[in-house]
């Protein structure tokens, strides 16, 4: 890529559109989800809404990112984009769940382009002084997109109507799609390379597996039941054989090889974990903030703003000091803060005072936005251009894995800890109390504050208590995989990004 041919702010506009719009989807559609399945009906079958996204998107992660390598970045981006803009289109025209979660298949196979390439291309335009600071923008705008889903999903379904989550989509889209494909010139130049059709099945067989038996998992099926034990059977299988299958390609999907490398397999795993983590921050204390202090939705929503303020300052920090100081240092800054915001908050009450919470969500929100610079950076490290974008997408295909799983596993958790303290609770009230939770027909009314405010203030109690203990349960959990990743931190070692007076890129 010839960056003297590009303006390469519209092409960095482009990209930052596009990573917002790809990395809000899955927020903004989950504030609307209630509105959608209240019009559409299938409330037996909303979970595939998301489900059909997540695994779209993390099948195609590796493929799009391999593909990009072999016949440029320009193209599978366009790609991307393009059919996420119309999956978003169908989306809004759903008049059924089934419809729904058919076209948002097709949204999640362009996100699966999009989020790696975009990464892959900043590396692709920028020398090494300048790459810090690029990848801490994109990553902060994952942040934000993490933050301002909710917010701007509640806005749009109480005030315009919940099709326009996804077409909100089109605008941003279009403008992403015009900017890059105006500006982006891309050298014709690629390196000829065999498709990996067998790695690609069967990647994508397991990954479908392993999503769907999470996704029901628990749910729909108990954890025990067939369905599920076969589910988790079926991705075992697959995954071994493209394991066997990689090992003996010319040109695998995902290169063995790049994981003996000591820098690329610690970054790919610190993806992971702090995937597996983030995400229950960002689900768990709004609902924390609704079900116990009794907050609105949209101050739920608001009250993460001190977290991904944190997050881009976190972000850019970790971007500009790149080039001054190695991977692990830098990460050994994150993962302490890290520990340390996620500590505090497993020591949250209801008593504890909202300044105390917005204080611990800085400190974690910090020490989180290293990852979004530093990581996808640190992957790519020495690595030569027709490996970058397999090595971007991999690190966004693990991170979305321990998303998924995260939410999963602490959600299981979350759930099981909250009926057994709800239980305890009511059982030291007595028959009195059981009678009157009786009344208390939805548990959910907790998050509605005019209902709230009918339930007697005994059985109150009990809710918000057995709500908080669960919450900080789970924070106090996820310390394990936040120690795990100070392994992976310390493996990484003194290697850090390496400016030259010359213009070809050398990290």
């Amino acid at each position: 890529m010839e960056a003297s041919k590009s303006n390469i702010k519209l092409v960095v506009t482009g990209l930052l559109l596009a990573i917002f719009m790809s990395a809000i989807d899955n927020t903004i559609v989950a504030t609307a989800m209630g509105t959608i399945v209240s019009q559409l009906g299938g409330m037996d079958k909303f979970v595939w809404v998301t489900s059909a996204y997540m695994v779209t998107t993390m099948a195609g992660m590796p493929i799009f990112g391999k593909l990009s390598d072999m016949y440029g970045r320009k193209r599978f981006f366009i790609f991307g984009l393009t059919v996420f803009v119309i999956g978003s289109a169908l989306c809004g025209f759903a008049q059924t769940i089934e419809q729904l979660s058919i076209y948002r298949a097709i949204q999640g196979i362009g996100a699966g382009a999009l989020m790696p390439i975009a990464f892959t291309i900043v590396f692709d335009i920028f020398p090494p002084q300048k790459r810090g600071k690029m990848t801490g923008l994109l990553g902060a705008v994952f942040g934000i997109a993490s933050v301002v889903g909710p917010l701007l999903g509640a806005y749009i379904t109480d005030n315009i109507g919940w099709e326009w989550v996804f077409y909100i989509n089109l605008p941003i889209g279009i403008v992403s799609f015009l900017l890059i494909m105006k500006n982006y010139k891309e050298s014709p130049v690629h390196t000829k390379q065999k498709i990996d059709w067998w790695g690609a099945a069967t990647l994508v067989l397991a990954v479908i597996s392993l999503m769907f038996a999470l996704e029901l998992g628990g749910k729909q099926y108990d954890w025990n039941s067939a369905p599920i034990i076969s589910l988790f059977v079926s991705f075992a299988v697959f995954f071994i054989v493209f394991f066997f299958v990689e090992l003996k390609a010319e040109e695998p999907i995902l290169p063995f090889f790049l994981f003996k490398r000591r820098l690329f397999a610690s970054s790919q795993m610190l993806a992971f974990l702090y995937g597996g983590t983030f995400i229950i921050l960002t689900v768990y204390i709004p609902i924390y903030v609704q079900a116990v202090y009794g907050a609105s939705a949209t101050n739920a929503g608001l009250i993460l703003m001190p977290m991904m303020l944190g997050s881009v300052a976190g972000s850019a920090f970790g971007g500009i000091f790149l080039t001054k100081i190695s991977y692990r240092n830098l990460m050994i800054i994150s993962v302490i803060s890290y520990f340390a915001g996620m500590f505090l908050l497993s020591t949250l009450t209801p008593d504890t005072a909202r300044v105390l919470l917005t204080l611990y969500m800085i400190l974690v929100g910090f020490g989180m936005g290293f990852s979004f610079s530093l990581l996808p950076t640190a992957s790519q490290h020495n690595l030569d251009a027709r490996y970058r974008g397999t090595a971007n997408s991999t690190n966004s295909f693990l991170r979305t894995l321990g998303m998924t799983m995260g939410i999963t596993i602490f959600g299981t958790i979350q759930n099981n800890v909250f009926t057994n303290k709800l239980a305890e609770g009511f059982k030291s009230l007595g028959e009195s109390a059981n009678s009157a939770m009786f009344n208390v027909a939805d548990i959910r009314q907790i998050f509605e504050p005019s209902v709230r405010e009918k339930i007697p203030a005994e059985i109150l109690d009990v809710i918000v208590n057995a709500m908080s203990n669960s919450v900080t349960h789970v924070f106090l959990l996820a310390l394990i995989p936040i120690v795990i990743a100070v392994v992976f931190v310390f493996m990484m070692g003194n290697s850090r990004v390496i400016v030259t007076d010359k213009d070809e890129p050398e990290i």
